[in-house]
């Protein structure tokens, strides 16, 4: 497996950043030249380009552009340009990922070219370069990424904008082509910006700005680890005969490996009563007994890694049951098996590419099966009048369109946390329905006639194309799965906007604290009676107090497989240091002699020695636990070795929050920023990288004894009543005790009486 060195990955967050930026400044002026933004359309546009105008505005308010009410017919084409921006560079992007690895395929030929052949080709086809042709085969290639009919692929940048994005393109090095890895960073780099922008802002994460907050490349060791121990521990358990006698897990890896894949993350334990190897997650005895029948879905897609993992192990599996050749078994994998889901469009883009360029690498070119892979976060941006209208007459098609709408209106928000069993109704409460009097399947040909009909409409053509991807996407929303894999979106509810937190809190209240925890419930909604989910989340739900209620039901009523604590420094992408976990949970009730097993790596300080610890020459110990001694632990944390019994510590001391200032730089300095510290500022202590006497005191707060600038600030924001939720901690002020860093390890140092800040807490002896 090839991955991005360090200095790779920087080069291409480099170059991804600046084709963003200049993708992005060459659709602004391409639109603006065709007078897309305005109300009235230049007089010098051909009618053709008139025509385009047309197309273009209809899809933009698709997207959720909006007319400015002071300026009728004016549009902000905010959401067109990012799109427009994206689709020139990744066309680029994609035609290079296909040429340097024999891929880009002429259509007329059917026979791979190169880039320098492309060039050769541009002036018999009158175009103007290589890269023109490229794009066009990539797109051509690529059916279900690139629309025939999209206005947006008609759009031309200006030749310094189209030669500068070729530039990015051409500078970067033949080896980030050839990676496995490359197409994961690339969407998480091209968001990066986006990212910082909205995080600075602090403001609540809403539609805009959930997907560039919550996407996280998912490193490959945390995918392999748990479709190993799910995946392949099912394989192990159709065929314990090879594993009898043998002396070590290593021993059992080889044994099970077949079609060239190696079981490097399955772990085993012994069994008590047969003292032969079993796989440590269990048996998943439930799951079908033929691979062909394995449902496998991603609801939270991304750039597609988990499927694209998943991909040949399914294939060797049918390539073994049913003497199928690779490329029948590869294709029969992606029409039967795997399923993704995805929140943005763009996102969903380069998940399927990544699928398809792997099925091409594995088993030659040729024409795909359509994936079952969509977005499940489309805009409908129209009134449920203008959307009905799509129906033409057919009530049929109206009734499914009515539900449609009511089902997906906040799909830019909500994503795969639409459940089909449910119509929301204005208030988010439940309502059990059928959906549609016809079935998901049966409805989406409806939207392709729609389809027809309506072309020559722009706004309603544009509506119907998001009709057939919502279609799609109720399909596999409603269908239940026997492996539900991801890594969940993380956002905590002070961060989520009304729409998502009134949502969560109707749907989803046990998890409700979390965006991560509400996904840990919807994950097991999607599985079928006995199907499983393999989750990377964070792994403070497992102990916290706010998750009490969560962790009791679910080890009351789902049969816990495996939890494998990776702890903090556990991505690559520095910003993400906090505790994280890999844990699989079974849909079924649990017995009462049920085990559970945990491996525990969070001592290592990289992602790579983390990844030896769970499968290396000296692995970490696999725990056997019963699952029914966890809840009698404490709150129902979950514990690994002997269940405490032990008074605990809030017997002997509380612990304390810190304030919450919400705008650091206007209220914080570090103490040496100021030539004199008068009563107005209070010295505030906050975290520690390493566990010490004496540290974390470097700052001062503009206090003003809590009752001026400050003060008022929060007036803004919370209301005269709503302070208790940021300032805390004020009666620990002038004792003594131990602050924790409430990130990364849980570092200690002594707490000196001073004010705190929220990232710390203090725990004062009583």
């Amino acid at each position: 497996m090839l991955t991005l060195t360090k200095d790779q990955r920087n080069l291409l967050s480099k170059t991804v950043l600046q084709a963003r930026d200049t993708g992005e400044s060459g659709a602004r002026k391409a639109l603006h030249t065709l007078g897309v933004d305005d109300s009235d359309a230049p007089s010098h546009l051909s009618s053709e380009q008139r025509e385009l105008r047309r197309a273009l505005r209809a899809q933009a308010r698709q997207l959720g552009d909006r007319e400015d009410t002071q300026k009728p017919g004016t549009y902000s084409v905010l959401h067109l340009t990012e799109k427009i921006a994206y689709d020139k560079w990744h066309r680029m992007l994609f035609a290079r990922f296909l040429a340097e690895n024999n891929l880009l395929i002429s259509p007329e030929h059917q026979v791979a070219v190169t880039l320098e052949e492309c060039n050769d080709l541009a002036p018999e086809l009158g175009l103007r370069d290589g890269w023109q042709i490229a794009a066009m085969f990539a797109a051509e290639m690529l059916p279900q990424i690139f629309r025939a009919d999209d206005p947006s692929g008609q759009i031309v940048l200006a030749p310094e904008d189209r030669a500068a994005l070729q530039h990015y393109v051409i500078d970067l090095p033949m080896d980030i082509f050839l990676s496995d890895d490359a197409l994961g960073w690339v969407y998480q780099f091209w968001q990066e910006k986006r990212k910082d922008e909205v995080n600075r802002s602090e403001k609540k994460i809403g539609a805009d700005e959930l997907a560039p907050v919550t996407q996280l490349f998912t490193e490959d060791y945390m995918v392999l680890f748990l479709l190993h121990n799910t995946l392949g521990a099912w394989w192990a358990g159709k065929h314990k005969e090879k594993l009898k006698g043998l002396a070590t897990e290593e021993e059992c890896r080889k044994a099970l490996a077949l079609n060239g894949i190696e079981w490097t993350y399955l772990r085993f334990i012994k069994d008590e009563k047969t003292a032969e190897w079993i796989p440590a997650a269990g048996l998943f005895e439930d799951w079908p007994k033929t691979a062909r029948d394995l449902r496998v879905l991603d609801p939270c897609m991304g750039s597609g890694h988990f499927l694209v993992f998943a991909l040949p192990i399914i294939v060797a599996f049918r390539m073994e049951e049913e003497r199928l050749s690779r490329q029948e078994a590869c294709d029969s994998a992606l029409q039967e098996n795997l399923f993704g889901l995805e929140l943005d469009m763009r996102c969903t883009q380069i998940g399927v590419f990544n699928l398809a360029l792997k099925a091409w690498k594995m088993a030659g070119y040729r024409s795909l099966p359509q994936m079952n892979v969509a977005c499940c976060g489309l805009g409908i941006n129209a009134s449920k009048e203008e959307w009905l209208q799509l129906a033409n007459g057919d009530e049929r098609l109206k009734t499914g369109l009515d539900k449609l709408y009511d089902l997906f209106r906040q799909a830019p928000i909500l994503g795969s946390l639409i459940n089909p069993s449910t119509i929301q109704t204005s208030k988010y409460r439940p309502q059990e329905s059928d959906l549609f009097s016809a079935s998901y399947a049966e409805l989406r040909p409806l939207f392709e006639k729609a389809l027809a009909k309506e072309s020559q409409d722009d706004i309603m053509h544009e509506m119907a194309v998001t009709a057939r991807g919502l279609a799609k996407a109720a399909e596999l929303l409603a269908n239940r799965y026997n492996l539900v894999a991801t890594n969940v979106p993380y956002l905590g509810r002070g961060k989520q906007d009304d729409i998502l937190k009134q949502y969560l809190e109707t749907r989803y209240k046990l998890g409700k604290a979390d965006l991560a925890t509400a996904f840990v419930q919807r994950c097991l909604e999607f599985c079928v009676k006995g199907g499983s989910t393999a989750l990377v989340t964070p792994q403070n739900w497992l102990f916290l107090t706010t998750y009490t209620k969560l962790r009791q039901m679910l080890l009351e009523n789902r049969s816990w497989n495996i939890v494998a604590r990776l702890g903090p420094k556990g991505f690559q992408t520095p910003m993400w240091d906090f505790n994280i976990q890999l844990g699989i949970i079974t849909a079924t009730p649990r017995l009462d002699d049920h085990n559970m097993t945990g491996i525990d790596v969070s001592a290592a300080k990289k992602p790579e020695e983390k990844a030896a610890m769970l499968c290396g020459d000296k692995p970490a110990e696999v725990v056997v636990l019963k699952q029914e001694e966890q809840l009698k632990n404490p709150d129902a944390r979950v514990v690994f070795g002997e269940s405490s019994r032990q008074q605990l510590l809030l017997k002997y001391a509380d612990s304390y929050q810190g304030i919450c200032t919400g705008d650091f730089s206007r209220f914080g300095r570090c103490f040496w920023e100021l030539e004199h510290i008068d009563s107005k500022w209070k010295f505030q202590q906050t975290t520690v990288h390493g566990t010490t006497e004496v540290d974390g005191l470097f700052y001062v707060f503009f206090w003003e004894n809590g009752s001026g600038e400050f003060h008022e600030y929060l007036n803004e924001r919370l209301g005269e009543n709503g302070h208790g939720a940021w300032v805390r901690g004020l009666e620990t002020w002038g004792s003594r005790g131990v602050c924790i860093s409430q990130t990364g390890a849980l570092y200690a140092s002594f707490y000196l009486g001073q004010a705190f800040d929220n990232n710390a807490a203090v725990i004062v002896a009583k």
